[in-house]
């Protein structure tokens, strides 16, 4: 089983999106789980657009990152820089990434102008999360399916 932890700091948007992308994409033999710093709740334009993907995260919440801190993690992938900074010494990740992507939620203008900066952030996160599961069959590591990743 590969474990992946994704940090954020208000696991509200980016890191959610990152943890939905993945689960559909890997299958079984994966446990995927994101955290914030700072839990804002799901961001209902995080909703939508992981809809627009086929993917429900509806009864998705945001959780503190202290909830998975004794755990052993493969990956703990942080998805913002602010993470990265207070998650340095996040213990149990053997391999520790971090994947920089624009916050959507802080974009600004008009409502299709904040969908598209959410609709950036899952193909980034997408394009992304392909090239792990790429990496992890290549290296025979069990990569899942790639469904759903292009």
């Amino acid at each position: 089983m590969t474990r992946v932890l994704f940090l954020c700091t208000g696991n509200s948007a980016r890191s959610q999106i990152a943890e939905a992308l993945l689960r559909a994409a890997a299958g079984e033999g994966w446990d995927v789980r994101s955290a914030g710093t700072d839990p804002a709740g799901l961001n209902p334009l995080t909703v939508e657009v992981m809809a627009e993907a086929g993917i429900d995260v509806s009864g998705a919440e945001s959780k503190h990152l202290d909830r998975f801190r004794e755990e052993p993690w493969d990956y703990v992938i942080t998805v913002c820089d602010e993470a990265a900074e207070s998650c340095s010494a996040f213990p149990g990740g053997r391999e520790r990434l971090n994947w920089s992507t624009p916050d959507p939620a802080v974009a600004v203008g008009t409502a299709e102008a904040r969908r598209q900066a959410f609709r950036s952030a899952r193909e980034s996160l997408r394009a992304r999360i392909g090239a792990l599961l790429r990496q992890r069959l290549d290296a025979g590591g069990g990569g899942g399916t790639l469904s759903g990743v292009r």
